[in-house]
């Protein structure tokens, strides 16, 4: 009887094991990498005003972000971050644009109440967030996951952290070795 228990228990282990692989080769096929070219897009900012990825093409990089919710306390540490390091990202000649599946009038209200310097682009119906991959699993939520994009829409960086504060002290490690590459210049 023991014998058969084990021999269960070790079937059952091979056989999580297995699936966690499928999946998780599933998920990397299908997820994009520094030196890829970022997917181009269309969205409308918070303003209906419509903001495409390739109008930056040959002019600026791009920070393209997604969080998860406007107003949530991880989200707002994060982009009121972005919003107080803009010299940074400005002498780097960097765009930041945050993606969620909020509404245009979740962000413009989110941009007032504290004061973003940076547009916010609405994905309720999760065209962008699946395209670069950023969903959460299970839910319908982006996770939060910076992607760093030269003027060439070359995807620099890529930083994948539930942490907030990862983003920017990473994010400016990132903007010191674009600001060094003669590619972007």
């Amino acid at each position: 009887m023991m014998k058969i228990d084990v021999l269960n228990i070790k079937s059952l282990i091979t056989i999580a094991i297995l699936n966690g692989v499928i999946i998780m080769n599933a998920t990397a096929d299908n997820s994009l990498k520094p030196g890829d070219l970022a997917p181009d897009f269309e969205a409308k900012d918070q303003n209906g005003k419509e903001w495409k990825l390739s109008a930056f093409k040959g002019n600026k990089n791009v920070l393209l972000y997604f969080y998860p919710k406007d107003n949530t306390p991880g989200c707002t540490k994060e982009a009121c971050s972005f919003r107080d390091n803009m010299g940074i990202f400005k002498s780097a000649d960097v765009e930041v644009v945050g993606v969620s599946m909020d509404t245009m009038e979740s962000h413009k209200r989110f941009i007032s109440q504290h004061k973003l310097n940076f547009t916010l682009l609405a994905d309720p119906e999760v065209k962008i967030v699946d395209k670069y991959g950023a969903r959460m699993p299970g839910k319908k939520m982006a996770r939060r996951v910076s992607f760093l994009i030269d003027k060439e829409q070359k995807i620099v960086h890529i930083i994948d952290n539930p942490d907030s504060q990862v983003h920017i002290d990473e994010m400016k490690r990132a903007l010191k070795e674009l600001k060094s590459s003669k590619s972007c210049y």
